[in-house]
């Protein structure tokens, strides 16, 4: 919940530029609603943009709400079963599923968010965990749609603490996340998508974009301003 409308267009102006530069890294702003129309209007063709959530229903007596329907209007992606709405706001990963599959029947990409707490993660309950929760998010999702979702592993526990997963386990999660889509659908496991959020940053993010299960990052409060996002960008294009 950063950055209205004006600011929005000002942020996504600004690491626009960086993306286009680097033709080479996909990059996309999460941002919200309000700020969706100006930052798609401020967004060269390089950067695409998305919205942070929505309901799981099209339309319907649900003021206050969103639906797929409507943003598929605006941008093309969109951000799912974050753990701040899992935790925050009571999301189960049953409902994060039907969200899922009604943003992909919309036309939008999803990038579907799992991950851990820590008490789970000292539980040695981390992959039960991820796994069970991509069975749910995905459970609708075929193999002609899954091409269309990319995963973002988060450890709950790194998420705004300035702690982050170690190179190592941020690489073990991930790549479990790989290998439950290979069981599930083959080959698409081989172009899948597999992100690290929590607490990403420029001093540690080249290491823990050295593993090989991990394609790139779901950024947070680095996110927030051009500078510590624009530095993201170019450790990426070169690494």
């Amino acid at each position: 919940m950063h950055h209205g409308p004006a600011a929005a267009a000002e942020l996504t102006t600004a690491i626009g530029a960086a993306a286009s530069s680097h033709s080479g890294v996909d990059v996309a702003l999460f941002v919200p609603f309000v700020s969706l129309a100006a930052a798609v209007a401020a967004a060269p063709d390089g950067l695409r943009i998305g919205a942070q959530n929505a309901h799981e229903l099209q339309s319907g007596a649900f003021t206050g709400e969103v639906s797929c329907a409507m943003l598929a209007e605006i941008c093309p992606l969109l951000l799912l079963g974050h753990s701040e709405r899992r935790h925050i706001y009571g999301e189960s990963s049953a409902l994060v599923g039907r969200k899922v599959a009604t943003a992909l029947e919309s036309g939008l990409e999803v990038v579907l968010c799992v991950g851990e707490t820590l008490d789970e993660r000292e539980a040695g309950a981390t992959l039960d965990v991820v796994s069970a929760q991509l069975a749910a998010g995905l459970e609708s999702v075929g193999g002609e749609q899954v091409s269309n979702v990319t995963v973002a592993y988060e450890p709950v526990w790194a998420i705004g603490t300035g702690r982050n997963a170690t190179p190592q386990q941020a690489g073990e999660a991930c790549r479990a996340v790989r290998d439950w889509h290979r069981d599930r659908y083959g080959a698409a496991a081989d172009v899948l998508r597999v992100l690290y959020g929590g607490s990403v940053n420029p001093a540690n993010w080249a290491e823990i974009a050295a593993g090989p299960d991990v394609d790139g990052a779901l950024v947070g409060g680095a996110s927030l301003e051009a500078e510590s996002f624009n530095r993201l960008i170019e450790i990426s294009a070169t690494g």
